[in-house]
Order: C-alpha cells, then structure tokens, then sequence
C-alpha cells in the first residue's frame, strides 16, 4: 500500500495564496468572512494572506460606504490594479484594438486602430502592436508583466503560431514567439471565439454555467467551448472550427475559402447576413448595424428579411448543442444585433429540434453583454493565468 504525498506547509500556503487571490481577481472586493466561507479556510488563515498580499501590494483593505445596518462595517478586500498588469490583444480582420487591464479586470487604457492595405500584413501588424504598447505603458507608468492576442484563425497555444487566419492572408506566422521576444514578458495567442468564450464565462452572462458554447459570427465563424468549467482547447489547441461544419452540402453550397462548400459560415456569416438584409456584400459594418437595429422596431418585418438566414443559424446551433451538450449558447459580434424577435425564434426551435437540449432541459440561447471588450478581456484572462499562477 502507497501512501498519497503530504503537501508541504509552503505549498499550502502558496495555493491558498493563489486561490484567494484569483476569487478576488474574478469575483471583486470581499470581506474577510466572505473570503473564509467562500475558500472553506479558517479566520486566522484568511488575515495571513490577506496581510502577506497587502504587505506585497497586490490588495488593500477599505471600508465600505456608509450603508443603512448598524454596527461597525466589515472592512472590504480590494484587488489592486496596477499590483500586476498585463496586455490584451485583440486583433481582428480590420481593426487591432489593445488595451493594459489591471488585476481585477480593469482596463486601465487602451488604443485601436484600422487595419488597410499593407497595414494588415503580420510584420506591420506586429510592429504597430509593440509601439503602440510602449507609448500606452509609458502614458500610464506602467509595465505588462504577460500578453495575450486574440486571432482570428487556427491557432497553435503552445507557442502562439497562427497556422491559419484567412481572412487576414496570414499564413504560418510565428505571432507568439515575435511578440515575447521583444516584449520581453510570456505572450499567450488564442483563437477569437475561444477567448469570448473564456471572457463569457469569467465576466460575462456565462458566468456560473459549467457547459457553454460561445458563437462568433464577423467575416468568419467560430465557436469556443466551456466544458465542465474548463476552456476546451484540445491537445494541439485547434478547436471550435464550427463555422466549417458543412450544413449545405451539394451544388447549392456557397464556396468557402476552406476549399470546401456549403459552410455554416457562408450562410451565417456577414457576407450572408448582408444578402438577408438585401445589401451589397461589402457593405460597411455601420451600415448592417444600422438595418438590423430598425428591424428590431417591426418584429413582422424583421422576420420576412431574416427567416431564411434564421433557419441556416438554427440548423447549425442544433448540431453544435447535440454535439456538445451546453446549457448555455452565447451569440457574439453580428448575432448580438439580431431582433430579439428573431433571437426568440431561434432559441424556440433550437429547443425543439434538438434532442440534447431537451435531455437537459432546455439549452438558453442568449446574446453576450460584454460589446466590443469581449476579446480584450478574454485575450486578459489567458495572461492573467500565468500571472496569478506565480505571485
């Protein structure tokens, strides 16, 4: 008979130390007895770290506004911000947006700019990115210990190469490895969708459902997946390609860049949300927001223009919830300014068709309230893991 190994007393206390931080990082300021309740840890353990990470300036201790109880009020825990920063990344197809978020999410500047021409080649973009987060560092006096990047496209996690992002025309560009080398600091790369997925589940309306499926229509499609509270990424990192699932098969399937036909993403995407809405394909975005959010004032008229690009929406999202089991389906980017009434819809018969979702009673389909940050934070979490793992 083998005896389990017996944790050191240092490697409790740095476990310990991790997982309070981390709940402060994720859920915000606490007091003590929350902090004690919530870490199943007693009291007299919970005032050693919290004055260990005090001492070290990774939190502080305030007292709450004034409230209407009587008594003395119980002192809060705060994360400190600008204690560990880190870069957010969040490169898409004409736009990079970059932002330094602080240690409890908060987003402590930023800069965006378009993406034209040779402005969307991977050494300009890479270029720009390392200037542009020298001038925000210097601006604000602070140092980014971590990176993350989120891409649109196939994306190895172990060293941050993008295989593929096609409608980039990036093509085995070693992203990861560039950007850690002259930032000098750890620099994650994940797939976009795979990061609103992360962003989703940690910030946003996901957060607290342990199975969950992000869906990112733009230019593209993709899907990120939270299976059992934990980010799937699969071994190599290459998963959530649901934009390629073939749902139209036969010569009445559009060509997609994939070299295949009949894609969800040639029917769901924003050339086919642009000939639901009866506008040419390379219509500005302004421009679809715009006709969607009328629509979202005459529910019979928005369901004559979409009901077809409804249909092809559905279709798909009852193959990834028989697929993947979720309880929770979050549409992002384009889909989130679909007509609640065409929204409505397609959660109804998404229920209906699907024998998984009846399994388990009934899969939400709802729209991420996290705007335009979704990325930004997500591509901030995947930093923040390293980082909180070594503090």
């Amino acid at each position: 008979m083998t005896s389990s190994p017996v944790a050191r007393p240092d490697e409790v206390r740095r476990h310990n130390r991790t997982t309070l931080l981390r709940l402060l990082h994720v859920s915000g300021p606490c007091t003590r007895a929350a902090l004690a309740a919530e870490l199943g840890l007693n009291r007299s353990t919970i005032k050693t770290l919290v004055d260990g990470l005090a001492e070290a300036g990774m939190v502080e201790e305030k007292v709450p506004r004034p409230g209407r109880g009587a008594g003395r009020p119980s002192l809060l825990v705060l994360p400190q911000p600008q204690a560990a920063v880190v870069l957010a990344v969040d490169l898409q197809v004409e736009h990079v947006a970059i932002a330094l978020v602080g240690l409890g999410g908060q987003i402590l500047g930023r800069n965006s700019w378009n993406l034209r021409g040779r402005m969307r080649e991977a050494d300009e973009v890479i270029t720009h990115i390392i200037e542009s987060t020298a001038v925000l560092a210097g601006d604000l006096g602070v140092t980014p210990v971590a990176a993350g990047v989120s891409v649109p496209g196939v994306v190895r996690r172990s060293d941050g190469l993008v295989h593929e992002a096609p409608n980039l025309r990036w093509t085995d560009v070693a992203l990861g490895e560039r950007l850690s080398s002259v930032l000098r600091i750890p620099v994650l790369v994940g797939n976009d969708a795979e990061l609103g997925a992360v962003a989703e589940h940690i910030r946003g309306v996901a957060r607290g459902s342990s199975d969950a499926v992000y869906i990112s229509a733009d230019v593209g499609v993709g899907g990120g997946v939270i299976a059992d509270g934990s980010s799937l990424r699969g071994k190599s990192g290459y998963v959530g390609e649901v934009g390629h699932m073939v749902i139209r098969p036969g010569e009445s399937g559009r060509p997609c860049y994939c070299g295949s036909s009949g894609c969800w993403e040639t029917e769901v995407g924003e050339a086919a949300l642009c000939r639901a809405l009866r506008l040419p394909e390379d219509t500005p975005r302004g421009a679809i927001l715009v006709e969607l959010r009328q629509l979202g004032n005459d529910p019979l008229a928005a369901w004559e223009r979409l009901s077809e690009f409804a249909e092809w929406l559905t279709l798909g999202l009852v193959n990834v919830v028989n697929l993947l089991g979720p309880q929770l389906v979050v549409l992002g980017d384009l889909l989130t300014v679909l007509p609640e009434s065409v929204l409505d819809r397609v959660g109804t018969d998404v229920r209906r068709r699907s024998l998984v979702s009846r399994a388990v009673g009934g899969t939400r389909i709802v729209s991420s309230v996290l705007g335009i940050d979704v990325k930004l934070l997500g591509a901030a979490e995947i930093a923040f893991e390293m980082v909180l793992d070594t503090v």
